[in-house]
């Protein structure tokens, strides 16, 4: 139900000034029709596909998964990428690795389907993990040493995460860890001017790009 909510107050398709600018064309959002808060099942033929809401924060606000029990598939949509950084700073760090640790992980997907890149097996939940744990260890690290999300990054050997796309997406990622180390509930509102502004210093002053 929040999706359809923001989408409402997101209003039509646009180009943020932060971001390549993309043709989105003649393009009119039409809101969902179908809501729900905790899940559904969709039947195609006999196959069963549970829609499930995640229980909170992550990814965004408003994240779903489908898991198709019987092939034990996971499309699991932007809470994991493949060979891409993970952006979680319009939802929350602590908050995707409770979701992918206690939501995702027990479902036992032996195939995923991730947001961005490549199907994978579930060694990739534990690899997104790896990452977001990551972000929290220097956000908790930086934010004791008096230094700015931006500077934690210019300072952060990626080490096994370097060839991951967009890295700047690391600054992002640590906007938000700092934010909830500081007591914002996940998902709540944080400076993104301030977020997107510093990922494109950290990317040379290039604007942003979403693969």
């Amino acid at each position: 139900e929040g999706v359809r909510q923001g989408m409402r107050d997101w209003g039509p398709s646009r180009s943020e000034p932060y971001w390549t600018p993309i043709a989105w064309g003649d393009v009119e959002p039409r809101l969902p029709f179908v809501t729900y808060r905790d899940g559904l099942t969709v039947w195609i033929d006999d196959l069963r596909c549970e829609v499930l809401h995640v229980g909170g924060p992550a990814h965004t606000r408003n994240d779903s998964v489908v898991w198709i029990p019987e092939r034990k598939v996971l499309f699991a949509g932007d809470l994991v990428f493949n060979g891409g950084t993970p952006f979680v700073v319009q939802g929350s760090v602590a908050g995707s690795i409770q979701v992918l640790e206690e939501v995702v992980a027990p479902l036992g997907a032996e195939t995923i389907v991730p947001g961005h890149g490549p199907i994978a097996g579930p060694d990739l939940v534990e690899e997104v993990l790896g990452y977001l744990r990551f972000v929290m260890q220097l956000a908790r690290a930086g934010r004791e040493a008096g230094l700015s999300p931006l500077e934690v990054a210019y300072d952060t050997d990626l080490g096994g995460y370097r060839d991951l796309t967009d890295s700047e997406r690391l600054v992002g990622n640590l906007h938000r860890a700092y934010a909830e180390l500081d007591g914002v509930a996940p998902g709540e509102p944080i400076d993104m001017a301030m977020a997107f502004q510093d990922m494109i210093k950290y990317n040379g002053g290039d604007l942003l790009h979403s693969h």
